[in-house]
């Protein structure tokens, strides 16, 4: 149930995101349930792979490298699933920080327990 929960949080937070920035677009909220799902399992898969390929990138930014990796991931994500629109690599840094930043506070708010 909470994994349900959150899924549909996560929906949520992409579905604010081009309120706040242009640059960034979805469809509907099928699409934003769709991204949400795809966005998980690319997280889950594909991030920690690329956080241990990176990891020489990652200290010798202090950890900024990070938010590079969470913007491909986020970009790549745009290009795969049709309905959800990012209009460049910077949009897609930039979104994928607003998307969690919006996504932990709502989870924080409506999860508690």
């Amino acid at each position: 149930m909470r994994l349900l929960a959150t899924w549909l949080v996560n929906a949520l937070a992409l579905l604010a995101i081009p309120y706040l920035m242009h640059s960034v677009s979805i469809d509907s909220f099928g699409t934003a349930l769709l991204v949400a799902l795809v966005l998980g399992l690319v997280n889950t898969v594909l991030r920690p792979v690329l956080v241990i390929l990176t990891l020489p990138a990652t200290v010798m930014t202090m950890g900024l490298f990070i938010f590079i990796i969470n913007g491909l991931l986020f970009w790549a994500v745009a290009n795969l699933v049709q309905g959800f629109h990012v209009a460049g690599f910077w949009a897609a840094v930039g979104g994928a920080l607003l998307y969690s930043v919006i996504s932990w506070t709502l989870s924080t708010l409506l999860l508690q327990k």
